[in-house]
């Protein structure tokens, strides 16, 4: 392996499979992240760039192990993409206490987590980028987001948090606020199942603007940017 690192936490089918198309074509080596330790499918050109590892961000210390353990193997991680999520949506009189929590141990805690290993590490070193995968449940709550839409308020807050201490450190700190529906086979059979290509936002567009953000010049950095398909009302 020779490129940077780039770490995506909450790999998966979707988002962090373009995710891991768009910045292994940019010349990254990836470090996958996801429960099950997925792994990129066959048609990946350069699989010998890619490793993939089993973790649960609810728990530090086991998340914090295979943090370490990315670093010990492929050198130091310089871009971390937060895409971890529990989508856990209910009224209040379905959500329980255990799910509203582990809602905010995923989304929250697990990005702390993270920031709280690698940002000293990015910090002395002049050199690093955390972009967070957000929602527009960051900016308002509705009838079903009673679990979802705290955690991703407290994970844009401490974005912001991160961005203002770490920035002036040379460490680049950013927060998609992704506003509509993604284009995945799931949300297209049980969300959406009759709306038109327009109705989504493409993965691979999303993935685009991350990789913009990574590369972005110190002088004219992004904290925050929202992305929604042209037909969204907002």
């Amino acid at each position: 392996m020779s490129g940077q690192v780039c770490a995506i936490i909450g790999f998966g089918p979707g988002l962090g499979t373009a995710y891991a198309e768009t910045f292994l074509e940019a010349g990254y080596d990836l470090a996958l992240l996801s429960r099950s330790g997925a792994e990129l499918g066959p048609n990946t050109v350069d699989h010998s760039q890619v490793k993939a590892y089993a973790c649960d961000t609810s728990i530090p210390e086991s998340f914090t192990a295979v943090l370490e353990r990315i670093e010990n193997e492929m050198g130091p991680i310089e871009v971390v993409i937060y895409n971890a999520n529990l989508d856990q949506f209910g009224t209040l009189e379905q959500i329980s206490e255990t799910e509203f929590v582990q809602c905010w141990r995923v989304g929250v805690l697990g990005l702390f987590t993270a920031a709280k290993l690698l940002g000293p590490r990015m910090s002395k070193r002049r050199s690093g980028k955390i972009i967070v995968s957000g929602a527009t449940a960051a900016l308002r709550g509705n009838l079903w987001t009673t679990a979802f839409a705290p955690a991703k308020a407290a994970q844009r807050i401490l974005s912001q948090s991160l961005a203002k201490q770490l920035g002036p450190k040379g460490v680049h700190v950013a927060y998609l606020i992704i506003d509509g529906v993604i284009d995945t086979e799931d949300t297209r059979q049980n969300f959406a199942p009759n709306e038109p290509d327009s109705f989504f936002i493409q993965p691979g567009q999303i993935a685009k603007m991350a990789l913009f953000i990574a590369e972005q010049d110190p002088s004219a950095w992004t904290f925050e940017v929202d992305l929604r398909p042209f037909g969204e009302k907002w």
